[in-house]
């Protein structure tokens, strides 16, 4: 059974910078700038596009990033930033879910009539409602993500998707 080796401060704090990013993307960019945006009232609800865009930005860099990550030179930041391609990966099915639902709205409320408080209940129903569900859930994976990174450690699971190493067994009494 293989061992992964104990990080080095270096590799550390390397291996935190992909779930910083996430994480400032989910907190900074999905929660404060959607709120604040928000917060002005309906004239100003055209730059909400603005969240979706950077986040794609964001998430778009993530999964370059971790494409060029080496293993070679660390498993456990390669490692790490093959968690963070993970979640970005399923937030970008959410967001595309969310424009899905947008652009189904616009063609219902531009081409087939549908009211406009149908297409709102829609988009927020089937499109925001679920993207902001799984910004929440993956704030707490993403923290415990870094957690792992902070104590040079990785999840179970992780060790072994990425790594092909079995967990050690807890010890028993």
């Amino acid at each position: 059974m293989s061992q992964l080796p104990e990080p080095d401060e270096q590799e550390i704090s390397a291996a935190k910078i992909p779930h910083d990013i996430f994480l400032s993307n989910l907190i900074g960019n999905h929660i404060l700038l959607f709120t604040a945006i928000a917060t002005f009232g309906s004239a100003y609800m055209k730059y909400l596009v603005i969240v979706p865009l950077i986040s794609m930005a964001v998430l778009a860099f993530t999964y370059f990033r971790s494409s060029r990550v080496r293993r070679e030179d660390s498993e456990f930041v390669w490692a790490h930033w093959q968690l963070a391609r993970r979640w970005s990966k399923m937030f970008f099915f959410m967001l595309l879910l969310l424009l899905s639902v947008s652009l189904l709205g616009w063609l219902g409320k531009t081409y087939l009539g549908v009211m406009k408080e149908a297409v709102y209940g829609m988009i927020g129903g089937l499109g925001i409602l679920p993207t902001l569900v799984s910004v929440l859930i993956l704030i707490v994976i993403e923290s415990d993500s870094l957690h792992h990174a902070r104590v040079g450690t990785l999840p179970k699971w992780a060790l072994q998707r990425f790594l092909g190493i079995e967990a050690e067994p807890a010890p028993q009494d």
